[in-house]
């Protein structure tokens, strides 16, 4: 599951990252509102978004409008340090899902994350499947005939990605930027070296799904 997170204190945005990504979100950080919009613009889909009001360049709220003018319906929490109903009122009425004031426990956003993505249906399915493999969303592992093996945490994140559009070729780059993050100091072998974890485990479960390798382009499952 994907998430963008736009929130300018870097140590904060780090802090929330490490949680998310722990709990096998992919996350993309940015600092301004002006890349939030970017992002939120392009064709990446977002499962979520997280939108801090206060932010250099354009602020979370006029985001958040130009966002929902374009018949974007990617779920936000709104954060910021004001607590004013006021505030609150204008962050919902301008299309937020939900809103949630600085400071707050990582439990409590989780939870809230949780809340948005099963209203706007992207938790409808706990389980991806492709030909004998199936990918369980809530407890992180693989079965294949009747085996099942847990899955670490980047593991899970690859294989998600993989899996979520069967022979798509994805690029090493683009698993360390959406796993890893922008900010990584992992080199690219960190991909190789998952992929080769993934393949041992399909290859413990009899799996018939594979990983290829498109010499310098990626992998796709197949």
């Amino acid at each position: 599951m994907r998430l963008l997170l736009a929130e300018d204190e870097k140590e904060l945005s780090n802090a929330i990252t490490a949680i998310l990504k722990h709990n096998n979100y992919s996350v993309d950080q940015v600092y301004d509102g002006e890349s939030a919009l970017d992002y939120l613009s392009s064709c990446q889909e977002y499962d979520g978004a997280i939108l801090d009001i206060m932010m250099p360049k354009m602020d979370g709220i006029r985001v958040l409008k130009t966002v929902r003018s374009k018949g974007l319906s990617t779920p936000v929490i709104m954060l910021t340090a004001k607590s004013e109903l006021d505030d609150k009122v204008i962050g919902l009425d301008a299309g937020a899902d939900d809103y949630l004031t600085k400071p707050f426990e990582m439990k409590e956003l989780l939870a809230r994350i949780r809340s948005i993505t099963r209203r706007s249906g992207k938790l409808a399915l706990s389980s991806l499947t492709y030909k004998d493999l199936i990918l369980d969303r809530k407890n992180y592992s693989l079965s294949s005939h009747g085996k099942t093996i847990p899955l670490k945490s980047k593991e899970y994140q690859m294989i998600e990605m993989l899996l979520t559009s069967p022979g798509t070729i994805i690029s090493p780059e683009l698993f360390l930027e959406k796993i890893w993050g922008l900010d990584t100091l992992n080199d690219i072998n960190i991909v190789w070296v998952n992929i080769s974890y993934l393949r041992k485990k399909l290859k413990t479960l009899g799996s018939e799904v594979t990983i290829k390798a498109t010499r310098n382009v990626g992998y796709s499952v197949v």
